[in-house]
């Protein structure tokens, strides 16, 4: 067999190997650092399970935990059927569809430098949205400073910035369905909505799936806008997970106890992981 494969075998080697020091070395160092207190200078002390009860027992995990929830929820409620919906109208255009594509990828491409300082001038307390919210009547937002405001605040700019891939991979689904379906459910009386209920979602649900887990997969790695607008706050409002992983490593220094708390996101993110490919599984059989 190795002679047989062996030209294959050599052009996916250099791929392997950059998979395996970059991804997999880092996951099994991970795991070894976890049960260490890491001093690069020093050297590494072996402490058992005495990171882990340092998770369990700092309360800023909990918060963490909770804020990353919430975060998740926001963006499956807000930013999970934006694209989708997108594609679908895009779908439907019968003019105009290629500048609407390109109009809808442009935030994707803005740098985050420029973005975060973007959305800071637009949330601010005399930036224009406040000033649109005054001129309707209604009353200023703190929408940086109030922690009601501040999660969503995020999820909004992400959303905003971020639609525009998940657009194009929708809209490339969508639109490689045969038209024939849609001709003849015209032809049947059918509507719009008909259409896109009983021809569109049906057929591209499996990729609905997976774009779903790859977001719930994501959202609970976020910490990046977290980070640059707020840096947690305010009061540890915007605190998720990640960035407590972040802030222990890189402020305190504690790369055992971050080692830990990424141990722990590793199990779970990877039992999704697995609860996705079964439910692959069961709905091919169903197939």
């Amino acid at each position: 067999m190795l002679r047989r494969h062996f030209w294959g075998f050599l052009f996916i080697l250099p791929a392997a190997i950059l998979f395996i020091l970059f991804l997999w070395l880092p996951i099994i160092k991970g795991f070894v650092y976890s049960f260490y207190d890491v001093d690069f200078v020093k050297g590494n002390t072996f402490v058992g399970f005495e990171n882990y009860k340092t998770v369990f027992g700092d309360a800023n995990v909990l918060i963490a935990v909770k804020n990353t929830l919430y975060y998740m929820g926001l963006c499956l409620i807000f930013g999970f059927w934006v694209p989708i919906m997108f594609a679908v109208m895009i779908s439907e255009l019968k003019r105009f569809q290629g500048f609407v594509r390109v109009a809808a990828y442009l935030p994707n491409v803005i740098p985050l430098v420029v973005l975060y300082g973007l959305w800071r001038w637009i949330y601010d307390p005399v930036g224009p949205l406040n000033a649109l919210l005054t001129s309707l009547g209604f009353n200023q937002i703190a929408f940086m400073v109030d922690k009601a405001w501040s999660m969503a605040s995020l999820v909004f700019m992400e959303t905003w910035q971020q639609f525009g891939s998940g657009m194009l991979i929708y809209l490339a689904a969508v639109l490689s369905i045969p038209r024939d379906w849609y001709e003849a459910a015209e032809i049947d009386g059918a509507g719009v909505w008909d259409r896109i209920r009983f021809i569109t979602f049906p057929s591209i649900k499996k990729l609905i799936l997976l774009m779903l887990t790859l977001q719930l997969i994501s959202t609970s790695q976020g910490y990046q806008s977290q980070l640059a607008m707020l840096d947690g706050g305010p009061n540890n409002a915007t605190l998720t997970y990640a960035l407590l992983v972040v802030k222990y490593a890189f402020t305190r220094l504690e790369i055992g106890v971050a080692s830990a708390l990424g141990v722990l996101m590793f199990l779970v993110l990877a039992g999704l992981a697995v609860l996705q490919f079964r439910l692959n599984q069961e709905e091919a059989k169903r197939g």
